[in-house]
């Protein structure tokens, strides 16, 4: 198949996670009416801040947050990339973003591989390695429409890794994200852009919606960039869904005007996964 009907579902996320989780199920209820793949922000049900990464925590193998969303996505038929949450393993804990088929399966995991640890003088300081620890995979999911491939974040900063992501074939780049309100109007388009014109691919975003209320303040427009560097979709700053049907033929089509895959000098360097 060579089109996705994708749904980006931009949640309004508080403190309380049953509240959170009943919020998703009704955006992926709705969103699953128009769209084949549907995606959930970054620490959907979870205030984005260390000490609720460690209160809202759970377990991969026994997580109400998990067991929702694969009934979800069974009884949909939809393929659903759970944004991310807090994942618990003995005495770690990790940002995690899941990835199921239509049956419910979880058929990949993302860890969260450049953990978000800056200081903006006079602006925001926020340290996720003070709680979090790294994950260490490179994320390539086999799906209908083809290959995908998952970062969270902070991850779109590494252009490294995007291009090893599309190197072992990846044609959509998913990074549920939440850039705040300094980040956010600086760099979040311009990424999304970029790495989507590196790489001659789809780039996705998805972020939580603007909480005012919530210490952490994102700064939402969850985001669609196309392989020719274009935005196809973009959502403002509230709760929201947005709906989007790309077409992965444009991939090759891209790729054949303008080779940058196929003009590269391997002779003289190169991109490794270690």
């Amino acid at each position: 198949m060579t089109k996705i009907k994708l749904a980006l579902c931009q949640m309004n996320v508080i403190d309380d996670k049953r509240e959170n989780l009943t919020k998703a199920s009704s955006m992926i209820n709705e969103a699953s009416k128009n769209a084949d793949f549907i995606v959930l922000p970054e620490m959907f049900n979870c205030p984005y801040s260390n000490d609720k990464f460690i209160e809202y925590g759970e377990n991969e193998n026994d997580s109400y947050t998990l067991d929702k969303l694969s009934e979800l996505a069974c009884k949909n038929n939809v393929y659903l990339l759970a944004g991310s949450i807090p994942e618990k393993e003995s005495d770690k804990l990790y940002n995690t973003s899941y990835l199921f088929d239509k049956a419910g399966k979880i058929i990949a995991k993302h860890r969260k591989m450049h953990l978000f640890d800056i200081d903006v003088k006079d602006k925001i300081t926020f340290k996720e390695s003070d709680v979090l620890t790294a994950g260490d995979d490179f994320t390539v999911a086999d799906t209908e429409f083809g290959k995908i491939g998952i970062g969270i974040c902070y991850d779109i900063r590494f252009p490294e890794l995007a291009r090893i992501m599309v190197e072992k074939g990846a044609l959509v780049l998913f990074y549920p994200g939440a850039f705040n309100l300094t980040t956010g109007p600086a760099h979040w388009e311009l990424l999304f852009r970029s790495r989507a014109l590196d790489n001659q691919v789809y780039a996705v975003g998805v972020a939580p919606a603007l909480n005012k209320q919530a210490s952490y303040h994102s700064y939402g427009h969850s985001i669609i960039a196309n392989p020719w560097g274009e935005i196809v979709a973009e959502a403002g700053c509230d709760e929201e869904i947005i709906f989007s049907e790309i077409n992965l033929s444009e991939i090759k089509k891209v790729r054949e005007e303008l080779p940058l895959l196929k003009n590269k000098r391997k002779d003289l360097y190169e991109v490794i996964r270690k």
